[in-house]
């Protein structure tokens, strides 16, 4: 469904990515790891637009979205959660919500139209709260909001808009203990959908080792490993570059 082709950014003389392929099916969750610094997040955002490659490029059920910005590619079937928080701070937590459901219905353009008018929209947007257990705070403005159920929302607005591939970079980033078995419960649960692609960013490795179907490792931007989990982890080169373990002479 989703593909990399020699995917590569360069930053004046510093290449970050660096000519990266892979391929991403339905019903499988890829864990994108990687030391600090290994092109991870660049590498996000690459798929997602928020920067332009300096070559290479990103399909989507062979559609080439390399041409184009973010919105272009969210509205393609792109969802992306982020390290930090990216909400409507002055909006509501339902509001969040529901504008994303208008996004995805194609009522976006009723910017102005009365909330109250919205019943369908508004039923849509209380059912997402109720999965990310926020039901209870719709009332509540999104800027009020403690770390942890920000994390919650933002995964909520993600799901309302129903993307085809889901990138999540280090969604329990920040959460406590408590927090973190509701993002990672609805992980599993979007992992039970076969049609969907979800990528995920994480440096917590027993996260990686619970949700992850194959793990793709980067190093200075190359992609060094790409197979399944136990195959991966027990390499030398994810030992050397991931563990930081000295490879044997």
């Amino acid at each position: 469904m989703l593909e990399t082709r020699g995917l590569t950014v360069r930053f004046g003389g510093h290449v970050a990515v660096n000519e990266v392929s892979c391929r991403f099916e339905p019903g499988t969750l890829t864990a994108i790891v990687g030391p600090n610094g290994a092109g991870k997040t660049t590498y996000f955002n690459l798929i997602s637009g928020q920067i332009p490659a300096t070559a290479g490029q990103v399909l989507l059920h062979g559609q080439d979205l390399t041409p184009f910005g973010a919105a272009r590619r969210a509205r393609a079937g792109l969802g992306r959660a982020f390290q930090l928080t990216h909400l409507f701070a002055n909006l509501t937590v339902l509001e969040n919500v529901r504008l994303a459901i208008q996004a995805r219905e194609g009522a976006g353009l009723n910017v102005w139209q009365v909330w109250s008018d919205l019943s369908a929209l508004t039923e849509q947007a209380q059912a997402v709260l109720a999965q990310v257990a926020l039901q209870d705070k719709a009332h509540l403005l999104a800027s009020g909001l403690p770390h942890g159920d920000q994390r919650k929302l933002e995964v909520g607005v993600l799901m309302a808009l129903n993307p085809r591939v889901y990138l999540f970079d280090e969604p329990t980033a920040g959460m406590s203990i408590d927090e973190v078995p509701v993002i990672l419960n609805l992980i599993r649960r979007l992992k039970q959908d076969p049609t969907k692609v979800i990528l995920l960013v994480e440096h917590k490795m027993d996260v990686v080792r619970e949700l992850a179907d194959r793990i793709v490792v980067l190093h200075n931007g190359v992609c060094v490993a790409d197979g399944e989990p136990a195959e991966v982890m027990a390499s030398e080169v994810v030992q050397e570059a991931y563990m930081g373990k000295a490879r044997a002479a």
